[in-house]
């Protein structure tokens, strides 16, 4: 058996999808991903775990009709030649335009996962508005016949089933990605209190929320110490460099960029910030609950199902900055309730997030026997 996996980021497929490629050649199949970095960049990468990997010409953040058609024809060539038997995909543009190939080819056997609407569900103005009418009647197409689709939350879902795209027929919710819980273990909490954030640099995931609120902290607690990890992306909402600036020069956060692993960062921290507007089910908050950290994060779609209010960390108000610094501050007065949450954190990874759970429930939705 044959199963190609789709992502228009390449990044993202090699660490949020490996333990799924994994799972999937140690039942013995064949498998296939394709994103959109250079093959020559990520060949041996992939074939380290058993996987091929070949490359498509993909914007995942662009609108022009022009490039999307070549995404279009690179996949229908691809996944001709290779004719694999299932599919799994992520991410819109491969979740549209695989879909379409596949029904183009004949393939019947596709698993699509939604993980996340992105922000052009959430924004306002007639361009925006435009941009969803198309998306929306793109998602109707590429999903039309795929045979079930994952979802990681109902908001997502029920954004999908009110704008038309899908009926719950074939629906499949799962509880995220889920987390490595022998990679991600849990660890002491740090005698200086820290918190800590990681994500691209795009404001749609709260990030000038978390520089403002830790530029805040700062000010009332100079011992307290607030770290950033991630790199700067081309989302439309997007985080300039000379935006960022400030806020190191000023002491507010500790900057460090993209890390291939940012394990040692989350054991070194008190508490994990994500200030989302909107997510799937976030990677980076099931990874600091597996290592034993309480979480604030906000009270939105796939944000808040990862976290019970005051038991495994603390809900806030969207683009609320008061808020996150009011968590904050709990987190600071409370080291006794503090780790308290960090031991829930972990204990409710064990129990709804780990990743093994999540990918038998996959495999057997696809009817691949582990």
């Amino acid at each position: 058996m044959k199963i190609a996996v789709l992502s228009s980021f390449t990044t993202s497929l090699f660490w949020f999808r490996i333990d799924m490629m994994k799972a999937f050649v140690n039942a013995g199949c064949e498998v296939l991903a394709i994103g959109d970095a250079p093959e020559e960049e990520w060949c041996e990468r992939f074939l380290q775990i058993g996987v091929r990997y070949r490359s498509i010409p993909v914007s995942r953040n662009g609108t022009n009709p022009i490039n999307d058609m070549k995404t279009l024809c690179a996949l229908y060539k691809l996944l001709k030649e290779e004719k694999p038997d299932k599919i799994f995909s992520y991410q819109a543009k491969t979740v549209i335009y695989g879909g379409i190939a596949a029904r183009m080819l004949g393939i019947s056997e596709v698993y699509p996962l939604i993980a996340g609407v992105g922000s052009v569900f959430l924004g306002e103005g007639l361009k925006r508005k435009l941009i969803k009418w198309i998306l929306c009647t793109e998602y109707r197409v590429g999903l039309k016949k795929a045979a079930n689709i994952f979802f990681q939350n109902r908001d997502d879902l029920n954004m999908f089933t009110s704008n038309g795209i899908i009926t719950e027929d074939r629906v499949v919710m799962i509880n995220g990605s889920g987390v490595n819980l022998k990679k991600f273990t849990s660890a002491k909490l740090p005698e200086e209190t820290s918190f800590l954030c990681i994500s691209r640099l795009i404001k749609d995931k709260g990030v000038m929320e978390y520089l403002d609120a830790s530029r805040k902290i700062r000010k009332l607690h100079s011992d307290v110490t607030c770290v950033l990890v991630g790199p700067f992306d081309t989302n439309p909402s997007a985080i300039k460099p000379d935006e960022l600036q400030p806020y190191i020069d000023d002491g507010s956060v500790v900057y460090v960029g993209e890390q291939k692993d940012v394990y040692p960062y989350l054991i070194n921290c008190t508490a994990y910030v994500l200030p989302s507007y909107h997510e799937g089910t976030p990677k980076t908050v099931l990874e600091a609950m597996a290592s034993g950290r309480p979480v604030i994060t906000t009270d939105a779609p796939g944000c808040r199902e990862t976290v019970c209010n005051g038991v495994n960390g603390y809900l806030v108000q969207v683009k609320n900055v008061d808020a996150v610094v009011e968590a904050m501050e709990k987190i600071i007065a409370d080291p006794q309730k503090t780790e308290e949450m960090a031991n829930n954190a972990r204990k409710i990874a064990e129990d709804r997030y780990d990743v093994n759970k999540i990918n038998a429930a996959i495999m057997k939705t696809m009817g691949v026997e582990g």
